[in-house]
């Protein structure tokens, strides 16, 4: 079997979690849209599904050996075709939520929070963005000052998804726990740690929740820390690392973001094959003119091209292949299939003419979800800066 080509045991998967996502999610999502309504009980029946669960140990209520990567990556793929709001919301639940507890958590930090959140009982937040810390994430202004064996944190962070819903129970957040001096000449740096706060904590406040082009169904929020404090021992993984330990995060998302991005180019191929063939006129369906069938073309060649990319990363993942082969195959999966996904909504609702434009019809609703694609995880120039660093080039 090649790298390429999905396991048996995959495409079951694949069709267990689309049976769920037509029976659960399709037939609520335009409401939900709509109404910016965010269902956690959809949230607690994918825990149920194991969706949670994907890359996490039996001990902390996961799928062992029976989950990976590649798997997480075909369930967000699958939630996507239908909503992407609940796709995105799967993708931070874990990939966001609980990799960086899994992965840098002590002993006592996964048993207190995985359980739950590996469950889909409660939800984790990633908090990095900031208003003036985007892309740069070095320049983050989010402080922690350690003060009688309690860390006390100061700042805001911007565009958190899965950070105040009902069903939150943590968010780690990078902040800056001092300085360390430059080498060779260069000037001093922040020293960049990641802190767990709970929800709830005295000082931590989940803003009103934003009101956005797209992904209505999701949620996400501005947060802000005044005087918010933990104890010591909620440093998640080494003190200055966390900058490496969200680059590292990003990493995994980036392939996960191509996932969904997947998802949304094959809703969009569905549907215009679908339209295409029942819309006539001049008395024969659209599809019979090369005018709207070359561009479904381009569609299955978008979506073949972003899946190959997207799965071939999610592969070397899993085998374990050297970092820096995988970040190169990350990046590449992730500008190729979201810009690809921006493309795929704009050709559908070409193909849907003045239907395109009615609420009343999915196509628009995957029109207004797909342009954050290119946005989140690292933007579409970020990508190319580190593909081209990738190839050696001293790029900024």
């Amino acid at each position: 079997m090649s790298p390429f080509e999905l396991s048996p045991d995959h495409e079951t998967f694949r069709k267990s979690v689309r049976e769920f996502a037509l029976a659960e999610i399709a037939p609520h999502a335009a409401q939900w849209d709509k109404d910016h309504h965010f269902p956690t009980d959809v949230v607690h029946k994918m825990g149920d599904l194991g969706l949670m669960g994907l890359t996490a140990p039996e001990e902390f209520g996961g799928m062992g050996e029976d989950g990976d990567f590649t798997s997480l990556c075909v369930a967000i793929e699958e939630i996507g075709r239908v909503d992407q709001s609940m796709g995105i919301t799967l993708e931070a639940a874990v990939g966001l939520g609980i990799n960086p507890i899994l992965t840098f958590g002590t002993d006592e930090q996964k048993q207190q929070w995985l359980p739950d959140l590996v469950a889909g009982r409660t939800l984790a937040g990633f908090g990095l963005t900031e208003p003036g810390a985007g892309s740069d994430a070095g320049a983050t202004r989010t402080k922690a000052e350690l003060v009688d064996g309690e860390w006390v944190v100061n700042g805001a962070k911007q565009f958190i998804t899965n950070s105040g819903s009902e069903i939150t129970s943590v968010v780690t957040v990078t902040a800056r726990t001092g300085t360390r001096p430059g080498v060779d000449g260069k000037p001093d740096r922040a020293e960049v740690s990641t802190i767990i706060l709970p929800s709830g904590t005295p000082g931590f406040t989940a803003e009103p929740a934003y009101d956005k082009l797209g992904w209505h169904a999701s949620d996400t929020h501005p947060l802000t820390f005044t005087d918010a404090r933990v104890p010591e021992a909620n440093l998640l993984g080494e003190r200055g690392r966390g900058f490496a330990q969200f680059l590292a995060t990003l990493d995994d998302g980036r392939v996960a973001i191509a996932a969904l991005a997947v998802g949304c180019i094959q809703a969009c191929l569905d549907m215009s094959v679908a339209y295409a063939g029942e819309r006539t006129t001049f008395g024969v369906p659209i599809g019979a003119k090369q005018g709207v069938a070359f561009q479904v073309a381009d569609l299955e060649v978008m979506l073949e091209a972003s899946r190959m990319l997207t799965y071939k990363a999610a592969a070397m993942k899993d085998a374990g292949r050297p970092m820096k082969e995988f970040k190169q195959a990350a990046a590449i999966a992730k500008l190729y299939a979201t810009e690809s996904a921006v493309t795929a909504t704009r050709i559908a609702t070409q193909v849907f003419g003045g239907y395109g434009f009615m609420e009343e019809y999915p196509v628009t609703r995957f029109y207004r979800d797909a342009k954050v694609l290119e946005i989140g995880e690292g933007t579409s120039e970020v990508q190319r800066m580190l593909i081209a660093r990738g190839r050696g080039l001293p790029v900024e």
